[in-house]
């Protein structure tokens, strides 16, 4: 049995959790997400509590236990408190700044890059030179997809360390050129 598969689900007070079928509907207070979920995979709902387990113990039923349990944890997750991830801009003249829903970045190329939101997603840019971006959501793919995409406009270089990273990203530094010696 998955380990992961088998744990039950706490469905917080202000979450409704609606299994019709195959689809599971999440509503919120920050807003509804909805997947379909496969066919040999049942769900079950009851006293607050979702029990998700497997009709058979074949090799792909057994994959798509835990699969199915993670993506409707996070999505219960994700309507009740969301989802962030921070991004740090380093490098001089290298910033962030709102315009409007937009993400404008300047990351040292002649123009500016504007990055527009997917729905239910938000940008913070904070910082005494707007240094810090945070991508907010409910849904935990699209935010970290959304931060991936930001992330890939001028990834952190080794030698100086330029570029936009994940906050809690360790960026190996190389050494530099070796002079001469006489």
């Amino acid at each position: 049995m998955s380990r992961i598969g088998k744990m039950p689900i706490n469905i917080p007070a202000k979450v409704t959790v609606a299994v019709d079928g195959q689809t599971v509907t999440v509503k919120g207070p920050k807003g509804e997400l909805s997947q379909v979920v496969s066919p040999v995979i049942d769900i079950a709902q009851e006293d607050g509590i979702i029990n998700v387990s497997r009709q058979n113990e074949e090799r792909q039923s057994r994959a798509l236990h835990g699969l199915t349990r993670s993506l409707i944890n996070n999505m219960v997750m994700g309507v009740s408190t969301g989802f962030q991830k921070s991004l740090t801009v380093e490098g001089v003249g290298y910033s962030g700044e709102l315009r409007g829903k937009d993400l404008v970045m300047k990351l040292g190329y002649s123009h500016e890059i504007v990055v527009h939101p997917p729905e239910n997603v938000s940008f913070e840019v904070e910082g005494k030179n707007p240094t810090t971006v945070r991508v907010n959501g409910i849904d935990k793919q699209v935010v970290g997809q959304v931060a991936a995409e930001i992330r890939r406009l001028r990834p952190p270089e080794p030698y100086l360390g330029k570029g936009v990273r994940y906050s809690n990203e360790v960026i190996r530094r190389k050494a530099g050129k070796a002079g001469k010696s006489k």
